[in-house]
């Protein structure tokens, strides 16, 4: 029989991704058959699925902390903001529509039986599903139509934990607070709740648990330290990409307004002696990088706009004059261009703009997405890279004639004549450790080894014991509910 319960957030980031990635763990290393799933997720940072098509990228770890192939029924509706009012809408894991915020809300209420839908199917052949919320439940204002906490645990009756987090402070507040403003029924799936990122002795707050539990009722499932280690794990929020100063290797990456599929960043942040620095608006590039990496983005031509209101292209021509090396990876590699045309109106008004003029290739935008999971061969070495493609637009000209990459019969990418600019559509493609190593290379500098998917599965491991020994899983384990389709 297939049980269930759902894990939900007094608020946001509160780590509700990464503690249903540690739980899964744990739980499989029970011998139990668990899938992740999330009915609503928001973010641009994507991954593409063994069934073809897109999901957030913290249910594809979540997935691989289950030993599962990521699936697009994990994480049926993915909300990718293309601006500050409004996004694009994948369900199941395909292009719905793009639409305002407000329109989003009259009308996400109808994607609730597509939900369930994918729902049940993770749920077959499973012991545990684990269920992650989005956002916080005390968003009472959002209640009507809601798929994404509430609306969904009344619908698939499903239990909740609730998690607060203590780091940010009044985390009593934060979770008698949700007990207060919930009406009746949805205070009543919330069974239990437990407190993450606590710095120092837990036991300090043995009398903020009693509290919690005799104001609201639920049971204690425990505190749970900071996990130090977390900056290891692939980060959901660019902004957890973890910044290690002082190695010989000097990476910048500025941060896009609308950064995408960031992930590329993960293995180079986890590579001994490299330093990884996401440079933030307002900054300049700095002087003494050894390589600019330009990011994917949801919205490559108002990137490279507020790219050039931030003064970076300047920072970039001086950095390529200094003999500083660029890599730009699908809207990146857009960027470096000399034009982007999209006459169609795809990213917005049809326009031709002009590109940051570093490679001698022309994008044009394309209203039909690709969206592969790919297998390519460094050319300058016969290294292999498994990676993945997720994008609109097709980048031609005579720099792509200097193709680094080979998939099957054909090249990918583009190169300056010299090799000191790079561009290329293929994300993940430094999770290959060889090829990571002979890039990085290029620039001079010695370069250690390092076995980036082993490390990502030795933290995953970690991760379950510090919940083992932290979290009450075994009660957790006690309050899911059989799944009733």
């Amino acid at each position: 029989m297939t049980r269930a319960i759902m894990i939900q957030g007094a608020g946001s980031n509160v780590g509700k991704s990464m503690l249903v990635a540690g739980i899964a763990r744990a739980c499989v290393r029970r011998g139990l058959s668990v899938a992740p799933f999330k009915p609503q997720n928001m973010s641009n940072n994507a991954a593409v699925t063994a069934d073809g098509g897109e999901i957030g990228r913290a249910q594809a770890l979540q997935a691989r902390a289950c030993g599962r192939e990521p699936l697009v029924d994990m994480n049926p509706v993915l909300l990718k903001p293309e601006t500050d009012t409004g996004a694009q809408v994948i369900v199941q894991g395909q292009r719905f529509a793009t639409l305002r915020a407000r329109d989003y809300g009259k009308q996400k209420g109808q994607l609730l039986p597509a939900v369930l839908d994918s729902f049940y199917r993770i749920a077959k052949g499973a012991d545990l599903v684990l269920i992650e919320g989005a956002g916080s439940p005390a968003e009472v204002n959002l209640r009507d139509g809601d798929i994404a906490n509430m609306g969904f645990a009344e619908a698939a009756n499903v239990p909740v934990a609730l998690i607060g987090d203590i780091d940010r402070g009044g985390v009593i507040a934060q979770l008698v607070g949700t007990h207060a403003v919930l009406p009746a029924d949805d205070r009543a799936l919330i069974k239990a709740f437990a407190v993450n990122k606590f710095r120092g002795d837990t036991s300090l707050f043995a009398k903020g648990m009693e509290t919690i539990a005799e104001r609201t009722g639920w049971a204690d499932l425990g505190v749970i330290p900071w996990f130090a280690d977390a900056w290891r794990l692939p980060a959901e929020d660019v902004m957890d990409i973890a910044s290690h100063k002082g190695g010989d290797i000097k990476i910048a990456v500025p941060r896009l307004n609308r950064i995408a599929n960031f992930d590329d960043l993960d293995p180079l942040s986890a590579t001994p002696g490299v330093s990884v620095e996401v440079i933030q608006p307002g900054r300049p590039l700095p002087g003494g990088a050894d390589l600019i990496v330009i990011p994917g983005s949801k919205s490559t031509i108002a990137d490279l706009a507020d790219f050039r209101r931030q003064g970076w292209d300047i920072d970039l021509t001086a950095h390529v004059r200094r003999g500083g090396h660029v890599l730009g990876i699908c809207g990146g590699y857009q960027m470096l261009g000399t034009e982007v045309i999209d006459t169609d109106g795809i990213e917005g008004p049809p326009c031709r703009v002009a590109g940051l003029g570093l490679l001698n290739v022309v994008t044009t935008m394309k209203p039909q997405k690709r969206l592969a999971r790919t297998t390519a061969t460094y050319l300058p070495t016969g290294d292999e890279v498994s990676g993945y493609e997720i994008h609109l637009g097709e980048t031609t000209g005579p720099d792509t004639e200097n193709g680094w990459l080979s998939i099957g019969d054909r090249t990918e990418g583009a190169s300056s004549k010299n090799g000191q600019i790079l561009g290329c559509y293929l994300h993940g493609l430094f999770d290959a450790d060889a090829f990571r190593t002979a890039y990085l290379s290029r620039l001079g500098k010695a370069v250690s080894a390092h076995n980036y998917a082993d490390s990502v599965e030795d933290t995953l491991d970690a991760l379950a014991d510090h919940l083992e020994t932290h979290m009450d899983i075994d009660k957790l384990l006690s309050l899911a509910s059989p799944i009733q389709a």
